[in-house]
């Protein structure tokens, strides 16, 4: 009994001893846990805060200061993981600035030693430093991914290649392909053809004409057309950018590389590198030796020819295309439609214009009205006005509506060839209801074509009565455009009144409107009016710009008031504006007219002290200059040494 009394008594003090300790135990390691887990977190918490930081610059195109933060980052001991450390050097690389990059990646290496880009990142920096000339640089990157354990691919190889072909190294691109294929690397069609670039760039074409052996050998083994095609791409820019189009056209005709191409592909490739580089006679050539083939270009290849063709000046090569395109349906699209027509009607080719017209209108689905407009605008440039009226009959006659653009561009053309009967007709059909009703721009126009033929009493009439019975409100185009007009006829008082009438209206005067009045004033010989004008009004509306200035300081050097227009000048630079070059040629060129050497090369130097670089119109005033003072010397002047001063 004592005995079960002592085993239970001393049982008894122990128990709670060891669940205290086992207590004690238990909560060290959850608090150990919740430590390790907590650290993991702020851990996982500063990485996701560092990655969201570095993302958020790059999308706002912040590359330096991208790098500068991640650079910060590493230096503090803020490590990302290997994958996102490649995702954001990925795009950092987007920056196109390989020494940062670079240097960024040293830094990582110093940081995280066990930190091995991805390939592609090795790749695209080797590219960028061969697109920046610098293939050396290139080739230490070369020797660092394989230090690190990586195995260069072809890739690798062709970048490299190019950047040494890129400087003019042959040698050097040999040796990295001899090196390739003795590692064990086949080079592909992409390879050769960025050799062959390199060679043609040397002018040797023998050597190329061999690599070009290669190149075909390889594309007829090679798996896939993705690689195959750019090389061919990359082959026939070469030629064509270094001039051997004799060659382009002997691949044309032979096709030396079988059926490892499509061969309209290939076709379309060569007139496009072609016409890039403005060989549209060229292409249309290709385009010939397709259809004897039985192959016929796309659509978008072909009026990429006419288009080039039609503004290359040679609209009648482009006639003779689209009138041999029928044959496979080949229709215009509107853009180079615009073209052909507007270079067949400067060349005075009315007939074939109209049949181009003709063809337009049998596409499905186009604007009819829109592509008479297109026409019409083009027969303004012929200036003839029997062909300007028979257009709009014929298209009346053909049941398309007519539009304001329509009757607006009639009324222009009319005008611009100095006849008003004819749209003062069309005007008040317009006005009855026959056609669509004239807007601001109909006026506009009208006034204008009035006042060149001096009819002002018509011309206001319009402005001041028509329009405002018409509910119309002339704007501040409308009023340049009469002010031009009586300032033209030398009224210069009624142009000031017209002013004052509009301000009082509250249309409010844009930069063209002062520069009208100014050269306005100017040629009435109302200098001071002018000079006063600016004083008064123009500068404090604030509302002037280059050719307000351009305006006033030729109307003060025509009047023979070189030095005001001289102070006008250095007036302008004080008070914080800008003149252009424009304003500086005008000063520069009165100064060499009167003779005055020292000041046209002050003025030289002064612009080139606020920013302005003198352009070839400079140099030729102060050669004329120059001539003058040969002339009146007989001697060549010593001083003339200064104008290669600064």
């Amino acid at each position: 009994m004592h005995s079960l009394i002592f085993l239970t008594s001393t049982k008894i003090p122990y128990k709670p001893k060891l669940l205290s300790l086992f207590h004690f135990s238990s909560l060290s390691h959850t608090h150990n846990l919740h430590y390790e887990s907590q650290h993991q977190q702020q851990h996982s918490n500063n990485n996701n805060n560092i990655t969201n930081i570095l993302h958020s610059l790059i999308d706002s195109h912040r590359y330096d200061e991208a790098h500068h933060r991640f650079s910060l980052f590493l230096s503090s001991g803020l490590l990302l993981n290997h994958r996102t450390s490649n995702v954001v050097v990925s795009r950092l690389l987007n920056s196109n600035t390989p020494h940062k990059t670079w240097s960024l990646l040293l830094s990582l290496f110093h940081a995280k030693p066990d930190y091995v880009p991805s390939l592609v990142i090795y790749n695209r920096l080797i590219n960028q430093f061969c697109t920046f000339h610098q293939p050396h640089y290139a080739h230490s990157l070369f020797f660092d991914l394989r230090s690190r354990g990586h195995a260069a691919n072809v890739v690798t190889y062709t970048t490299l290649i190019n950047g040494y072909c890129l400087v003019g190294e042959i040698g050097d691109a040999c040796k990295v392909l001899d090196e390739m294929r003795e590692r064990g690397v086949e080079p592909n069609s992409m390879t050769f053809s960025v050799l062959i670039r390199g060679v043609l760039r040397k002018r040797d074409l023998e050597w190329g004409r061999e690599l070009m052996g290669e190149l075909w050998e390889r594309m007829r083994v090679e798996v896939g057309s993705e690689v195959k095609v750019a090389a061919f791409s990359n082959l026939v820019d070469s030629l064509c950018g270094e001039g051997f189009f004799g060659e382009v056209f002997r691949i044309a005709e032979d096709l030396p590389y079988g059926s490892s191409l499509c061969e309209e592909d290939a076709y379309g490739q060569m007139i496009h590198s072609l016409c890039k580089v403005g060989r549209y006679h060229g292409a249309s050539r290709i385009v010939y030796i397709m259809k004897k083939r039985g192959f016929f270009p796309s659509m978008v290849t072909y009026n990429y020819i006419i288009h080039g063709l039609s503004k290359d000046g040679d609209c009648m090569r482009a006639y003779q295309l689209l009138e041999e395109g029928v044959e496979f349906g080949f229709v215009l699209c509107e853009h180079t439609y615009k073209l052909l027509v507007e270079a067949l009607c400067e060349a005075l080719d009315v007939d074939k214009a109209r049949e181009v017209l003709k063809v337009m209108l049998c596409k499905e689905g186009v604007d009819k009205t829109r592509i008479y407009n297109i026409y019409l605008r083009a027969l303004c440039v012929v200036k003839n006005p029997t062909e300007l009226l028979n257009a709009l009959v014929f298209m009346l006659e053909s049941q398309c509506q007519a539009d304001v653009i329509t009757l607006n561009t009639v009324i222009n053309g009319f005008c611009k060839m100095g006849r008003v009967d004819e749209p003062l007709k069309v005007l008040n059909d317009m006005l009855i209801g026959k056609f669509s009703a004239p807007d601001v721009v109909t006026f506009t126009t009208m006034i204008s074509g009035l006042l060149d033929a001096a009819k002002v009493d018509e011309a206001r009439d319009l402005f001041h009565r028509v329009m405002p019975e018409n509910g119309l409100k002339p704007g501040v185009v409308t009023y340049n455009a009469l002010l031009r007009g009586l300032f033209k006829l030398k009224r210069p008082n009624d142009a000031l009144k017209v002013f004052s009438d509009m301000v009082r209206g509250g249309t409010t005067a844009d930069s063209t409107t002062y520069t009208v009045i100014v050269e306005g004033l100017c040629d009435s010989d109302q200098i001071e009016e002018a000079k006063s004008f600016w004083l008064n009004v123009i500068w404090p509306s604030g509302i002037h710009d280059s050719f307000v200035y351009a305006a006033i300081l030729k109307g003060l050097c025509r009047s023979g008031k070189f030095n005001e227009a001289f102070h006008f000048l250095y007036e302008l630079v004080d008070s914080g504006v800008s003149p252009n070059i424009f304003s500086y040629n005008i000063l520069i060129n009165s100064a060499c007219d009167i003779g005055l050497k020292r000041e046209a090369y002050q003025i030289v130097r002064e612009m080139k002290k606020n920013g302005v670089n003198p352009d070839c119109v400079t140099w030729r005033i102060l050669n004329k200059l120059h001539g003058k003072v040969k002339k009146l010397t007989g001697s060549e002047d010593p001083t003339s040494s200064t104008i290669y001063e600064g």
